[in-house]
């Protein structure tokens, strides 16, 4: 009886440490709403994990919804913090504040209020703007830094590069844009969705397009995307200035061959001096959506371990 006693101890001491145990891991992928006022705006964010922070900077026609097939897996071993930038998602939409310089003090300011003074970041198309214009005031806060997939301003010979082809909806803002588009979100965000995409049928998904599409039809959302693209030539003086002082931390730079192929990578070279750069082959822009078995170990692995 004794010897039974014990064993159904252990088995429950055992049973109770699994679960104990099962229950951190997932505590630790949890992915939380938050919302946070610095600099003068307010932020929403997901929150995720626990350890050294990364912080995640998604693009246009797209909100911070992007990562979050990248985010438990990131949250194993990291805080995740991946914000709607100013004028997306659930954050705040003013006026101003859209060049990609004020937007990195946003990104910066919420992760100050949250305790951390060095982080990771990531970032994908515009995002990847404010990533880099984050490190380009910051760099002494930033532990490694990924760019995915689009161009900088400014930088190099950045007018000719491939996702420029399409320059209308760069100079696509004010009053009669908005009340074109009013109504028809969807539609003038499919330009981007298919036609970026190397198969326009192997893209975003139908829940995510239809996510997206009620996300830009928001008061000021509209408005707050075109400002992003009418911001460019301030940005291009900015990078440009930048850009004299090259960063020093590990850069990863993904790029999908039907979009960006090797021009980013030829302009990361020229603003950082360790730089370690993949073309995922078959893939246009959207890269965690068309290629997400390629992107997100490379992700991981380079955050774990950036050497």
């Amino acid at each position: 009886m004794k010897m039974i006693i014990r064993t159904l101890c252990s088995a429950i001491a055992i049973l109770v440490l699994t679960l104990t145990t099962y229950n951190a891991v997932q505590a630790q992928k949890r992915i939380e709403d938050r919302f946070a006022n610095v600099n003068g705006v307010r932020l929403h964010y997901l929150f995720a994990g626990k350890g050294d922070p990364v912080i995640l900077m998604h693009g246009y026609a797209e909100t911070n919804h992007m990562w979050r097939p990248l985010i438990p897996e990131l949250a194993k071993t990291h805080t995740v913090i991946a914000p709607d930038l100013r004028g997306f998602g659930q954050s705040a939409k003013p006026s101003g504040g859209y060049t990609k310089k004020a937007m990195a003090q946003d990104i910066h300011a919420l992760a100050v209020s949250l305790g951390y003074r060095r982080a990771t970041i990531v970032g994908h198309d515009i995002g990847l703007m404010v990533a880099y214009a984050y490190a380009a005031q910051y760099p002494n806060e930033v532990e490694r830094i990924v760019l995915m997939d689009a161009f900088l301003p400014g930088v190099g010979d950045w007018r000719s590069v491939r996702l420029l082809r399409d320059l209308w909806h760069f100079h696509f803002y004010g009053e009669t844009p908005l009340k074109l588009v009013m109504g028809r979100e969807r539609i003038y965000l499919e330009h981007f969705w298919n036609d970026f995409a190397a198969d326009p049928k192997h893209s975003l998904s139908e829940a995510d397009r239809s996510f997206y599409a009620a996300s830009y039809a928001q008061p000021g959302a509209m408005r707050a995307g075109f400002e992003v693209f009418h911001a460019f030539e301030q940005d291009a003086k900015d990078f440009a200035e930048f850009a004299q002082t090259k960063l020093t931390m590990p850069m990863l730079v993904l790029t999908g061959e039907k979009a960006s192929g090797n021009a980013l990578i030829e302009q990361a070279r020229l603003v950082d001096t360790d730089v370690h750069g993949v073309v995922m082959k078959g893939s246009g822009h959207w890269l965690m959506e068309e290629a997400p078995r390629q992107v997100i170990p490379q992700l991981v692995a380079f955050i774990n371990n950036p050497r």
